[in-house]
């Protein structure tokens, strides 16, 4: 394919997701009332509990529609996701074996419900979070008044970095896959990362108990676990076939005749 053809298929692709993104953009403008619904109520649910003044706030007049259009656009994402990954992914392809597009396509269809996961996840523990720090407020004389592009960024980056932590399983096989870190490296990490996973739990769990603490850190361990048991079986895997090839050289080796040898000569 010549290079006008890739910059034509990309512009191709390019058009089609943005068509996808504008499109998931208007059903989010439309979505708009019940998630900021979502997003204020554990606020003002904590305020009323604690007893606290503390609420969200558009600090200039313009700010409501900014923080509307923000919102809509990042639910736009998420709506138009399937399709503007797979066009990412259509257009690496071509360039790719048939065995690289069956581990790609193998890797999309992990990462992407375990990244809802993780989203999913911080939306169910921002309360809680709001509520462990909303503690450090005075009861007397003081009161929150937090901006809602604050409080929509400290959203966003919390389920974004959630949503990171469920892919690290996935980029661990990947890297090992690659040939870059073998499983028993990976493997000796295996302490730092229990006590950063519990660490996460204890500061993220849905409630004060153990139990949720638990709850929570299990499935992120068994995830890692289970990566660090698919790169030690590709590297056997990888191993054997090292092992092959090279029994097969030597026999091959072995086997040549002395007239081949004459003729070589």
């Amino acid at each position: 394919m010549a290079l006008i053809e890739h910059f034509k298929e990309l512009k191709n692709r390019l058009i089609k997701s943005l068509i996808a993104l504008a499109l998931g953009t208007v059903g989010g403008w439309f979505l708009y009332p019940p998630v900021i619904d979502a997003l204020s109520s554990p606020l003002e649910q904590i305020a009323r509990e604690m007893h606290r003044n503390a609420s969200m706030n558009f600090a200039s007049i313009a700010s409501p529609f900014e923080f509307k259009l923000r919102i809509a656009l990042q639910i736009g994402l998420i709506i138009s996701s399937p399709v503007w990954i797979y066009q990412v992914w259509a257009f690496i392809t071509p360039g790719l074996t048939r065995k690289e597009r069956k581990y790609t396509l193998a890797f999309m269809a992990a990462a992407i419900p375990l990244f809802l996961a993780g989203v999913y996840v911080a939306w169910s523990v921002i309360p809680n979070i709001v509520r462990a720090l909303l503690q450090f407020t005075p009861s007397e004389g003081v009161s929150n008044l937090i901006t809602a592009d604050e409080y929509l960024t400290f959203a966003t980056h919390t389920m974004l970095f959630l949503g990171i932590s469920f892919l690290v399983p996935v980029v661990l096989v990947g890297v090992n896959m690659l040939g870059i870190l073998s499983g028993k490296t990976i493997m000796k990490a295996w302490r730092v990362t229990v006590f950063a996973v519990f660490v996460l739990a204890a500061i993220a769990a849905p409630g004060a108990d153990a139990l949720s603490m638990f709850m929570l850190a299990v499935p992120l361990l068994a995830l890692f676990f289970l990566a660090i048991g698919i790169c030690l079986m590709n590297d056997r895997r990888r191993a054997r076939r090292e092992s092959q090839a090279n029994e097969e050289t030597d026999s091959s080796a072995d086997t040549a005749t002395p007239f081949e040898d004459l003729g070589k000569l």
